[in-house]
Parts: structure tokens; C-alpha cells; sequence
């Protein structure tokens, strides 16, 4: 569904990100690990038109998407979760999912709302509540709701458990599952690389802007060289 082939993107001289490829099938759930600073942010960000490309092709769903428009991009079915969650505080939980469903129409938007009430019974019993008054997990399960309002293809997350207390962060990784379940496609930068390897069918690691390593879950779990080497622990 998603190939991304020598990509590279740079912050003036600086690389943030050399020659980086990577695939994502359909179905599947695939994590990108590695320290701070190794351009997963990056990554997501050139995947989803926020940040110029220097060089390299993307394709998604058998379209050229390189250097396309984040609004170009969104309606062809891929959105992104982003660090930091980045709702609207001063908006309601309801505005901010319709924001999220903006793609849509009207009445597609009204049936996504019903689906993301049933998905997230947190976000229905706070329907009026402005967004800034939730709790961390709160508004990362909100922010996770708006990008499914555009009803993508594929889903990216960015640091999705980042913050979170230990039981939230659980939380986190069993919607991970449930959207697996539903047969959602998704890409996820986690720092927690062992909770991430442990829900992921594949993953990649990146080290300095560059893909170190990739693998199945199970099989980058069992590199404690990796670990040491390219993650930190």
C-alpha cells in the first residue's frame, strides 16, 4: 500500500533523513523505532507532504504522492496521528472530530461520528467537553478519533504512548490491536521499541537518518545487539 524508496530530507545542510525505504502492506501494522533525533518524526512528516523531499518517491495506494499537498495527500487515504496530539484545546471533542472528518461528506461525516462514539466511549461521555480540559490519554485517543474521521487507507502515528502513564500507554496498544482487528493498515513511531516490537508484524529501525535494520517484530525482539547498538535499551 505505502513504498517509500530513497528517501531524503534535509534541514538546510543538515540530513535528516539519507536513502530511507520502507514498505507498508496492507493490513498490516508496522513500527519504526530508534533513538531520539534519528528522523522517524521526519519520516512521517515527508510522507504526509509537511516536509519538502530532496530526493526519493512515494507511493501509496499505486499513485506518485512525492511531494504532493497534505490536503492531496489526506484525501487520497492517508492521515497522520502527530507527537504531541495537537488537538484544539479551545474546540469541543465533537468540533475537533469534525474538523478530523472535514474530507468527508456530511452525511459519511454524521456516520463516522456514531462509529468513533462507539470506538472511544471516552470521547462520547466528553461530546461537549472543550478538548483542553482532557486528561493525556484522553486527547490522545481524540487525536487517534480525528484521523480516523477522514476514513484513511492508512493510519500514522507519531509517539503515540509519549507522556502516558503505564496504563495508558496499555490503553494505547490495545487500540492498536482493536484497529488491527478491524483491519486497519498503520505505521507507528513508538519510543517504547519493545511494546512496539511486540504488536508490530514488521518493523524498521533508523539511526541517524538512515534504516539500520528491519524485520518481524519477533525477529528484531531476539537482536539484543540492536538494542544496545541502534535504541539504547
Amino acid at each position: 500500500m505505502l513504498e517509500v524508496t530513497g528517501l531524503t530530507t534535509k534541514y538546510g545542510a543538515i540530513s535528516a533523513l539519507r536513502d530511507a525505504s520502507l514498505t507498508v502492506g496492507a493490513g498490516e501494522v508496522v513500527g519504526l523505532i530508534g533513538p531520539n533525533g534519528a528522523g522517524k518524526t521526519t519520516l512521517l512528516g515527508s510522507i504526509a507532504g509537511l516536509l519538502p523531499i530532496d530526493s526519493g518517491t512515494i507511493r501509496f495506494d499505486g499513485n506518485d504522492i512525492t511531494s504532493g499537498a497534505p490536503e492531496k495527500i489526506l484525501r487520497a487515504g492517508l492521515s497522520l496521528v502527530p507527537e504531541h496530539r495537537r488537538i484544539f484545546a479551545d474546540m469541543t471533542v465533537e468540533e475537533n472530530l469534525k474538523i478530523g472528518g472535514v474530507t468527508r461528506s456530511g452525511a459519511e461525516r454524521a456516520e463516522l461520528l456514531d462509529e468513533m462514539a462507539e470506538l472511544f466511549p471516552v470521547l462520547r461521555d466528553k461530546w461537549d467537553t472543550p478538548a483542553g480540559y482532557m486528561s493525556g490519554g484522553e486527547a490522545q485517543q481524540l487525536a487517534i478519533a480525528r484521523a480516523l474521521m477522514s476514513k484513511p487507507k492508512l493510519i500514522m502515528m507519531d509517539e503515540p504512548s509519549l507522556g502516558l502513564a503505564p496504563i495508558l500507554v496499555d490503553l494505547v496498544f490495545e487500540l492498536i490491536d482493536t484497529l488491527r482487528a478491524q483491519g486497519r493498515t498503520i505505521l507507528v513511531v513508538e519510543q517504547n521499541a519493545t511494546r512496539m516490537l511486540r504488536a508490530a508484524d514488521r518493523a524498521y529501525v533508523l539511526r541517524s537518518g538512515e534504516v539500520v535494520a528491519t524485520g518481524t517484530g519477533a525477529e528484531l525482539l531476539d537482536r539484543s545487539d540492536l538494542f544496545d547498538t541502534f535504541v539504547g535499551g
